[in-house]
C-alpha cells in the first residue's frame, strides 16, 4: 500500500511540474501586429511541418513585378495534424492566399498565418473552414 502511495506521489508531482511546461508557449502579440493585417497570395517555395511551428514560404510577387520570399507561422504541427494537415498538403509550387497580423519587425516579410486558401478562395482541405478565426474587437 506504501509503495502504491509513492507512486501516486511521484506522478501527481511530475504532472505538477510539467504541467506549466507545456503551457510555456509564447504569445504571437509580440511579433505580429493584429492592428495590421494583411493579405499576400504567393507560390509555396517551402513548407517546413516540425515544431515548434510549422513555417511556409511563399514567393510573392508584388505590383511592380519583384518576387520576395514571405514567411508564413503557423501552428503546431501536432495541432494541424488534428484538423487534417500534413506535411506534403502544401507542395511547391502551389498558389496559396494568406490573411492574418503582420510581422511587427521593421521591413519584415512575415504574417501569421490565420486564413489559408487556394488562389480561388476554396479551402486548403476538402470541408475546411475559410473564414478568419480572429475575433472582432
Amino acid at each position: 500500500m506504501l509503495a502504491r502511495i509513492n507512486q501516486l506521489t511521484v506522478l501527481s508531482l511530475l504532472l505538477l511540474v510539467a504541467a506549466p511546461l507545456s503551457q510555456a508557449h509564447h504569445a504571437s502579440g509580440p511579433f505580429y501586429d493584429s492592428d495590421k493585417p494583411i493579405e499576400i497570395e504567393g507560390v509555396v517555395s517551402k513548407f517546413i511541418f516540425r515544431n515548434p511551428h510549422a513555417a511556409l514560404f511563399l514567393d510573392v510577387t508584388d505590383a511592380n513585378g519583384n518576387t520576395a520570399e514571405w514567411q508564413v507561422e503557423l501552428g503546431a504541427p501536432v495541432m494541424l495534424r488534428r484538423v487534417g494537415w500534413t506535411p506534403d498538403l502544401l507542395p511547391i509550387g502551389m498558389v496559396v492566399r494568406v490573411a492574418g497580423p503582420s510581422a511587427r519587425a521593421e521591413g519584415a516579410r512575415g504574417v501569421l498565418g490565420r486564413k489559408l486558401t487556394r488562389s480561388d478562395g476554396s479551402p486548403i482541405l476538402s470541408g475546411g473552414k475559410t473564414e478568419d478565426p480572429t475575433p472582432q474587437r
